[in-house]
């Protein structure tokens, strides 16, 4: 059995591709395809001819989430840390072993790739559902398809929000209030009309339009891009985004363990069957 490799990493010019490569499962996300998006990350930012990073997913759909039920789920494997210094959460029950995986695996992961010193565009097409949000709101810039959709069911698991919560801040309190309390998904033209997406174009031109794009901020300076980027975000954490997301990570992991004292597990018995019938489909997306 050919072992699977959950990312692709090539360059064309300055632009740095990384590419989800799980299409057959949506390109939900495992722990192997955190590491292997860290590494491929890291290559971007060690090779100076790199000037701006695109981050894709190969097939219909950019990012189905984190994965809750495919044969590559990996919950219960090691991988060698990078991201914080918490311990191995494997050989820990309960909080103690949840807290430390997705302080590593999920919110951790995506401050770091925050910090990136070079721009970052997701580019994405069809679903960006809970985990996907997270993997393109770490990015500076969001350039999607007009089939793209965008979507936080997890409060029907009894969690408010996925692990990196930044909706009041990527569409303002009363939009995120909504899209949280409903699930519905958002289309990509009303995710613009929200201030998420920067650019919305027709889905055979995503790879052409968000390509151009980076190559012309690749011909501004390096440095001056860096300290642009590190400007913006430090005025984001000055509006509260870092001290928002440590409180609303530990009410996320409140959740997980009320789930698992009261119900079948820290999801509240959900998986993917049942997180796609919490949310009639489509619903809201013209909104």
């Amino acid at each position: 059995m050919t072992e699977e490799v959950p990312v692709r990493y090539e360059k064309h010019g300055g632009v740095g591709l990384v590419t989800m490569d799980r299409p057959e499962y949506g390109n939900a996300q495992h722990s192997k395809m955190t590491y292997a998006l860290d590494k491929a990350f890291y290559a971007a930012c060690a090779d100076d001819e790199v000037k701006v990073i695109v981050l894709a997913g190969e097939g219909k759909h950019f990012s189905a989430g984190h994965d809750l039920g495919t044969p590559g789920r990996d919950i219960d494997q090691s991988f060698d840390r990078v991201a914080t210094l918490w311990w191995d959460h494997v050989g820990h029950d309960g909080g103690a072993s949840r807290y430390a995986r997705e302080s590593e695996v999920y919110l951790g992961m995506c401050r770091r790739w925050r910090d990136i010193p070079k721009p970052t565009i997701a580019m994405v097409q069809g679903a960006c559902i809970a985990g996907g949000l997270m993997l393109a709101w770490a990015c500076d810039l969001i350039v999607a398809s007009d089939d793209a959709f965008f979507g936080d069911p997890v409060v029907a698991m009894g969690i408010p929000g996925v692990e990196y919560f930044a909706h009041p801040w990527q569409m303002g309190a009363r939009h995120a209030k909504e899209f949280l309390f409903t699930g519905e998904r958002i289309s990509a033209a009303r995710a613009k009309e929200l201030g998420m997406v920067n650019r919305v174009v027709a889905r055979d031109s995503l790879r052409d339009e968000t390509l151009a794009l980076a190559e012309r901020i690749a011909r501004m300076p390096a440095f001056g891009l860096a300290l642009t980027k590190r400007a913006v975000n430090q005025c984001e954490d000055q509006m509260g985004l870092r001290d928002g997301m440590d409180s609303v990570f530990g009410l996320h992991h409140l959740a997980h363990a009320h789930n698992a004292e009261v119900g079948l597990d820290s999801l509240g018995g959900h998986g993917v069957k049942s997180m796609k019938e919490a949310v009639t489909p489509g619903a809201g997306a013209g909104k």
